[in-house]
């Protein structure tokens, strides 16, 4: 019956589209010519905070969505590494929101470290783990950190008070992209380089379930949750999926978004998921019904790069834009 009135509501809401939304850039202090490496960005809906991970400059930017004051967390340690030909220096480049806390991972020296999420003082760090930390995700139900790295095909399992590692799960491909469902107790990551989704329970650390999104050889990316409906959101390279998490991993609907999809996020609240697309240079907003079916309901242009954007409860979304040296703010007219 929740199911059914859910889809009901969502069928009577005006749909939005693109000229229903303003966009603005925020600036982003000590970028170089390339701009500033961003990837997981995180939002703190406690504090109104967006938490930028600013790698190459060696920061930790922290944004105050009611004034779009940019507050800069320096000092943190950086390295220069060479990818595919290329030479960049790396730092800090995920995070996530814990119990009054905010944990940042750093590819500088694979560490993770505590701030405290309201005064922004940092706090202990972890000793460096022995590959490169990639996505973050806290654990309330464990009172853990998890960390996905995926340079040796790894989780690593950290307790949120001391940083000491508690575990490492192995895997047989390469962990990207996270989300924690507390109602069933899991902790969903996509193997990238084998087009899988797995389900991991997260008191036993067993994988309890393997799907097939179908992404391609290009692989799953990054992953957002509705809890409640139990639908997994699925960000492919060119668009976004809802896999049926809370019964037997069927996939229910898909939308396309346009090329340079990485991550994306879900707003509980609306039931809107919002899917930046580096490649396409917009941002695709859908709406979800009770039977998991996306309808696309707007989208915005961006910029070229713009991409892993963050939501708030009042519908705004922040995107990564790190040609720009700069965060991209989508806000929905009233």
């Amino acid at each position: 019956m929740k199911r059914i009135s859910f889809a009901v509501l969502l069928a009577l809401a005006p749909a939005a589209q693109a000229d229903e939304y303003t966009t603005k850039e925020i600036a982003l202090p000590g970028g170089s010519p390339e701009g500033v490496f961003m990837d997981y960005i995180a939002f703190d809906p406690k504090t109104g905070f967006v938490w930028v991970p600013a790698g190459n400059t060696g920061s930790v930017d922290v944004v105050d969505t009611a004034s779009d004051k940019v507050t800069q967390i320096a000092g943190w340690k950086t390295q220069e590494m060479e990818r595919r030909g290329r030479k960049r220096t790396v730092g800090p480049s995920s995070a996530t929101v814990g119990d009054g806390v905010v944990f940042v991972g750093n590819r500088g020296d694979f560490t993770v470290c505590a701030v405290d999420a309201k005064t922004l003082a940092r706090g202990p760090c972890s000793a460096p783990l022995d590959s490169m930390p990639d996505g973050l995700a806290y654990v309330a139900e464990t009172h853990e950190i998890w960390v996905t790295t995926p340079r040796d095909k790894s989780i690593r399992v950290l307790d949120d008070k001391t940083l000491k590692p508690k575990a490492k799960l192995g895997f047989e491909g390469e962990p990207e992209g996270f989300a924690v469902d507390g109602k069933r107790k899991r902790f969903y990551t996509n193997l990238e380089d084998k087009d899988k989704t797995l389900a991991i329970d997260v008191t036993t650390r067993k994988t309890v379930a393997t799907w097939a999104p179908g992404c391609g050889e290009d692989g799953p990316k990054g992953l957002a949750l509705d809890e409640a409906m139990g639908f997994l959101f699925v960000a492919c390279p060119a668009g976004a999926e809802v896999v049926d998490a809370g019964h037997d991993g069927k996939i229910l609907s898909k939308i396309d978004a346009g090329a340079g999809v990485d991550n994306l996020d879900y707003s509980t609240e609306r039931h809107t998921l919002y899917v930046g697309a580096a490649g396409a240079a917009k941002l695709t907003v859908a709406t979800v019904d009770g039977k998991g079916k996306l309808t696309t309901v707007a989208q915005v242009p961006t910029k070229s790069g713009a991409r892993n954007g963050v939501v708030t409860g009042k519908g705004v979304v922040y995107l990564a834009d790190s040609p720009a040296a700069a965060l991209i703010e989508a806000t929905p007219k009233k």
